[in-house]
C-alpha cells in the first residue's frame, strides 16, 4: 500500500470544515476574549499556524497529496471553558480537503495549547473531526441517481474484430454493468455507414434504449465511418460531452486531438461514439462519468 494513485480522476470542487476543541478554565477564558496570554494573541498566532498546518499536510501526512488550496477560512468561539477552532478549507482537484482542515484545526489547537500553558496547566485538546465535508464525484452520483434499469447498448465498430476478440466493448459492458446499467445489446458491425446507421435508428427508435456507446471508427483511416453514421441519425448534438473526452485524453496522450467523435440525442436516446483502443475507451469511461448521469434526468423533462 501507499499513495493512491488518482490520475485518471476527474477534478471537482471540494469542501471540508474540521473542529477542535481547547478546554481550559473559565479564567483563562476571560482573559484571552481580549486578545492578551503571556504570549500574546492566541487567535492571530493560531490563524496563521492553521494556514501553515493546511498547506503543509502532504508533508507531515506521508500519503496526502500536494493539493492545490483555493481557500481556507478559520473561525473561533470561545465558549465558557473551551475555545472552538473551525477550519474550513476548499480546492478544485481530484482528492478531497479532510486531512488538510483536521491538520488546520489540530496545528491550530496546538498554538493555543502552547500559548496558554503557563496559565493553566490543565489544558486539554479534544473533538478534533470533520463536521462537514461536500465535493467529489461520490456527492455528485447520490444526487444524480436517476430511474432503475437504465438500458445501455455497446456496438464494436470494427471489419476485423470479433466478439471474442474484442476488448474495448468488453471494458464499456463491464464499465456500464457496475454503474447499474441493463446491458440490452453488445455486438460488432462492420465499417459500413448504412449499416451503422440502420442499427443505430433501429435502437433509439424501436427498441427505446436509453444509451448507445459505440467503439471504433473513429479516426482518420478511410474506413472510419462512425462519426458520419452517427451524425446522419442524431437530432442534437452534445458537444460538450465529446469535448470533456478530447481534452481528458489529450492530457494523457497526444493522439487523443486525432479522434472524431460524435455525441448527441435521437428521441430520448444518448448516443457517444469513443475510440477503438482499449487504453483510450478506458480514459473516456473516466472522463464520461458521472457527468452522464445528469443527462437522464434532463431528457426526462426535470431540468437542472
Amino acid at each position: 500500500m501507499g499513495m493512491i494513485d488518482v490520475g485518471e480522476k476527474q477534478e471537482s470542487q471540494r469542501i471540508a470544515i474540521a473542529q477542535a476543541l481547547v478546554f481550559t478554565d473559565s479564567n483563562v477564558i476571560d482573559i484571552i476574549k481580549d486578545g492578551n496570554s503571556p504570549k500574546g494573541n492566541i487567535f492571530e498566532a493560531a490563524k496563521i499556524s492553521a494556514t501553515i498546518g493546511v498547506k503543509k499536510t502532504f508533508e507531515l501526512i506521508p500519503y496526502c497529496h500536494l493539493i492545490p488550496i483555493d481557500g481556507i477560512k478559520v473561525d473561533f468561539a470561545v465558549e465558557q471553558n473551551f475555545i472552538k477552532i473551525l477550519v474550513t478549507v476548499n480546492s478544485v482537484w481530484k482528492t478531497g480537503v479532510e486531512m488538510e482542515a483536521l491538520t488546520g484545526a489540530s496545528i491550530a489547537a496546538l498554538t493555543i495549547y502552547d500559548m496558554l500553558k503557563p496559565m493553566n496547566k490543565l489544558l486539554s485538546i479534544e473533538s478534533i473531526k470533520i463536521l462537514k465535508k461536500q465535493g467529489g464525484m461520490k456527492d455528485f452520483y447520490e444526487k444524480n441517481s436517476t430511474r432503475k434499469n437504465l438500458k445501455a447498448v455497446v456496438i464494436v465498430v470494427s471489419d476485423t474484430r470479433t466478439i471474442d476478440q474484442d476488448e474495448s466493448g468488453k471494458i464499456i459492458v463491464n464499465t456500464l454493468s457496475k454503474k447499474g446499467f441493463e446491458i440490452y445489446e453488445y455486438k460488432v458491425l462492420p465499417d459500413e455507414l448504412k449499416i451503422i446507421q440502420e442499427e443505430l435508428i433501429i435502437y433509439c427508435d424501436e427498441s427505446n434504449v436509453d444509451i448507445i456507446i459505440t467503439t471504433g471508427g473513429t479516426g482518420i483511416g478511410p474506413r472510419d465511418v462512425t462519426p458520419e453514421a452517427t451524425k446522419k441519425i442524431i437530432e442534437k448534438e452534445l458537444n460538450g460531452i465529446v469535448e470533456n473526452l478530447r481534452g481528458y485524453g489529450q492530457q494523457r496522450t497526444p493522439l487523443s486531438m486525432l479522434s472524431r467523435s460524435v455525441a448527441g440525442i435521437r428521441g430520448k436516446t444518448i448516443i457517444i461514439n469513443l475510440p477503438g483502443s482499449s487504453n483510450a475507451v478506458s480514459q473516456s469511461l473516466g472522463a464520461l462519468f458521472p457527468g452522464i448521469m445528469h443527462a437522464f434526468k434532463m431528457i426526462e423533462g426535470q431540468g437542472h
